[in-house]
């Protein structure tokens, strides 16, 4: 596949749909960075672009689309579906998370709970598809999704990014597979990962068929249990480096993104911040660091203290 031509075909067909959502350089921690801030994107994340890109892409029946998630990606195929006229259906687990949870329902879906992770709530995705003809818009694991997220770095690199390394959260593989797919090698591309949700870490060492178990402040962006082949493939090929950090450095890159820069993300959307509070990549002197906040749906009952 070349997939520089399916990005570039992507961002031509969602164009009218997404944001263009800003960028800036700050100084965190000793670090100067350039900074890409997708959780200004409609419904607060990256997925809305492979969300557009599925539904404009692919033939939707009479029956709709369905959805499995952890809350950003049900909210991005919801919004889509609203604004192209298409029903939805999305299947959220529990652990998703009141303001998630929330945010599905105000966009008008039909939105099933189910007990447990994410993988249940794509085990009753895929009964629904089956029952009603209505199509399965994934995740992760499809080239239009995955295709639609690589959009993202096409845009940054539109916008003037000059970076030797960029930092991504990795949860089911999409997004690290979408810079994966535009990039390359021509830029250094870390993963990065909860330890209690190492997906692609073990996967790149284990095989892409390894399951983890997956917990913590962030499961409700980054909780797949097993990497996208699609993304597992890209980021062997640009060969992508992993790094894990804790749930701690994950909360205070979230707490420094509000006290320093008013930027108020989920946990997810903070931690590919923290590798680098956290020591878990220590760019080498001159290298010029880009970080992405992804995600922008944090429990709204957790705005973090300023005064320090």
């Amino acid at each position: 596949m070349d997939w520089t031509q399916e990005i570039n075909a992507a961002a031509g067909r969602i164009s009218p749909h997404i944001r263009r959502t800003p960028v800036m350089r700050a100084t965190l921690a000793g670090h100067d960075l350039a900074l890409k801030l997708e959780q200004a994107q409609h419904t607060g994340s990256f997925k809305a672009r492979g969300a557009f890109n599925s539904l404009l892409s692919l033939p939707v029946p009479a029956a709709g689309v369905v959805a499995a998630s952890g809350g950003n990606h049900g909210a991005a195929v919801a919004f889509a579906a609203h604004r192209l006229g298409h029903r939805a259906k999305v299947f959220v687990p529990e652990f998703a998370g009141p303001a998630k949870i929330g945010l599905i329902r105000r966009s008008g879906a039909d939105l099933t709970v189910v007990p447990g992770v994410y993988d249940n709530a794509l085990a009753a995705a895929r009964t629904y598809e089956a029952e009603t003809g209505a199509i399965q818009i994934h995740a992760y694991d499809a080239p239009a999704t995955v295709a639609g997220q690589g959009t993202l770095f096409a845009e940054w690199e539109e916008q003037g990014l000059a970076a030797d390394t960029i930092l991504i959260a990795v949860g089911g593989g999409g997004l690290i597979g979408g810079a994966a797919a535009w990039f390359g090698t021509r830029m250094k591309i870390v993963g990065v990962e909860p330890h209690n949700a190492p997906t692609l870490n073990r996967a790149l060492t284990e095989g892409p068929e390894t399951m983890v178990d997956v917990s913590g402040v962030a499961a409700n962006a980054l909780g797949a249990r097993k990497i996208g082949r699609i993304g597992y493939d890209l980021a062997r090929a640009a060969d992508v480096t992993s790094v894990l950090v804790d749930d701690e450095d994950i909360l205070s890159a979230q707490a420094l993104l509000w006290r320093e820069l008013r930027q108020w993300v989920e946990p997810g959307g903070a931690t590919a911040l923290a590798a680098l509070l956290s020591g878990a990549y220590r760019p080498a002197p001159g290298e010029r660091v880009a970080v992405l906040l992804c995600g922008g749906n944090p429990a709204p009952d957790l705005l973090p203290e300023t005064s320090h």
